[in-house]
């Protein structure tokens, strides 16, 4: 039997056919005016880079909805029914992000400004934190990329993981010097180890293996495997309904956060801004997170006293459940009422894999897109032990799911 969440998903994904009723076409009218709005109240108050960067998150959280492009649904399926067509779509947009990522972060700088990826140390907290993260993914029904475009879906799960994302934020940057602190080496870049063109083929080898692994577990199981294809489901109208293939949305994706790069100098980022929310929030009943290890750091200590629309992780992840509502609105998803009934133990679970991914993702330097997308495009070694530690701990939150009320 397929999992509760996998069936929800499955039917975003069926456009609905009819014709588009007042509030339908409002909304797109709606979206739409807020994601352009947006972006020309960005460029007034801020900067033309500050306009497009919530643009161009925008385009990450149409892209997300559009392809379905999951990857707590991706290990999932593996994990349980050893189909590893996500897992695959998942290293053609590393190996592409890599690539793209590569001659910029060689020269060190473009348009007068510096560029460097994410490379972290390597130690406990990543570790830790990971193994955390894979675990709260599967009890919130998506990670952090993937609880933005449900929100903007109109999945009422990922507010409640959203909630959950916040507050474990606020807990881990209580504690953040002391994971600091722990066992680590330094951080490690495979371009500095093996040099460009070595570093890249290094990288190239260790998603190979990965690709290859996926493929002759799933033939194991199934007897077959799923080639990676850029076939869409409705021809030129999935352009609108979707669904759009992986393919196209892991390439999209490595587009999008290479242009990231490119204009504020650093990859995309997504649960920075779930700490500073959550921080806002407790200056808000009176409390001083800026006595805070976490907020003592220079850059951070800007972005807590800033208004949010200063701060670009803020602006990108607005502009991705923006781009997700636009997706969900055109695509014609809304012209079924929203489902606001959810069993109770969903909701706690939700809300606990929330608080668990929030910790995790702040000691272990970031999410899904922070560390595993952004360390491995990065060529660091720390991207790699992430993406490991996290899936160990996806597989024992796959084994709690059926205990709250995720079907299996």
């Amino acid at each position: 039997m397929e999992l509760a969440a996998h069936n929800r998903t499955e039917q975003m994904k069926k456009p609905i056919s009819g014709k588009p009723h007042y509030f339908d076409i409002m909304l797109k009218i709606i979206s739409a005016a807020v994601l352009l709005g947006g972006a020309v109240f960005l460029y007034e108050r801020v900067s033309v880079s500050q306009a497009l960067l919530y643009l161009l998150g925008g385009l990450g959280g149409f892209t997300l909805y559009q392809a379905h492009f999951g990857f707590t649904s991706a290990w999932r399926k593996f994990i349980l029914y050893r189909k590893g067509e996500g897992l695959r779509a998942h290293m053609i947009m590393l190996a592409t992000a890599s690539l793209l990522f590569l001659p910029f972060l060689i020269k060190g700088s473009i348009f007068g400004h510096p560029v460097e990826g994410y490379v972290s140390p390597v130690g406990m907290s990543v570790l830790i934190g990971a193994f955390l993260f894979g675990i709260g993914m599967q009890l919130g029904d998506g990670c952090a990329s993937g609880t933005l475009y449900h929100i903007g879906g109109g999945d009422v799960n990922g507010i409640v993981t959203l909630i959950g994302f916040i507050i474990g934020s606020v807990i881990a940057t209580t504690h953040f010097n002391w994971w600091m602190n722990t066992p680590h080496f330094e951080p490690i870049s495979f371009i500095q180890t093996f040099g460009p063109l070595g570093g890249y083929i290094f990288q190239l080898i260790i998603i190979a293996v990965v690709f290859v692994i996926t493929i002759m577990l799933e033939k194991r199981r199934n007897g077959h495997w799923v080639a990676p294809t850029l076939k869409q489901g409705n021809g030129w109208k999935s352009v609108f309904t979707g669904p759009w293939s992986l393919v196209i949305g892991g390439l999209l994706l490595a587009i999008v956060n290479t242009l990231v790069l490119i204009i504020q100098g650093k990859p995309w980022g997504i649960t920075s801004a779930f700490a500073l929310w959550g921080a806002k929030i407790v200056q808000l009943f009176g409390g001083h997170p800026e006595h805070w290890s976490y907020w003592t750091d220079p850059a951070r200590a800007a972005s807590l006293h800033n208004p949010l629309y200063m701060v670009i992780t803020t602006v990108m992840d607005i502009g991705v459940m923006v781009g997700a509502l636009l997706a969900a609105a055109v695509a014609g998803r809304f012209r079924k009422p929203i489902d606001w009934k959810r069993p109770t133990r969903m909701t706690i679970a939700a809300l606990c894999g929330g608080v668990i991914m929030g910790y995790g993702a702040r000691i272990s330097f970031g999410c899904n897109i922070g560390s595993y997308f952004d360390g491995i495009a990065s060529f660091s070694v720390h991207g790699w032990l992430w993406f490991a530690s996290a899936y160990i701990g996806s597989m024992i939150g796959v084994k709690l799911r059926p205990y709250c009320a995720y079907e299996q």
